[in-house]
């Protein structure tokens, strides 16, 4: 009974691997501008490296499961907004929102 455990482990790490490459990937590129802007405000103010990464990565996980559970393509203004807004994280269900305002 260990090995579902084990693979939802497994895959979790993955995930999240994936999600952390993908945003040093962004900061890198500088695109989008909001990746690089938010990491170096959060550089700046004292959190660690990882820590970054991982609120970053969070914001993207929001973001990609909303347009996956929505059918929608991915909502570039929400995700910059929500990455400019960390260290505060985002509502989850609140991507459509922006659009209304």
């Amino acid at each position: 009974m260990s090995e579902p455990t084990d693979l939802d482990n497994d895959d979790e790490a993955f995930a999240e691997a994936t999600l952390t490459q993908a945003i040093e990937n962004q900061i890198e590129s500088g695109n989008p501008p909001a990746a690089k802007a938010t990491y170096n405000k959060l550089s700046l103010v004292g959190y660690a490296h990882e820590d970054i990464l991982n609120l970053m990565a969070h914001v993207l996980a929001i973001e990609i499961d909303a347009l996956l559970n929505e059918d929608r393509a991915f909502n570039t203004q929400w995700y910059e907004n929500a990455l400019r807004a960390l260290p505060e994280l985002p509502p989850e269900a609140n991507q459509g929102d922006d659009e209304q305002v």
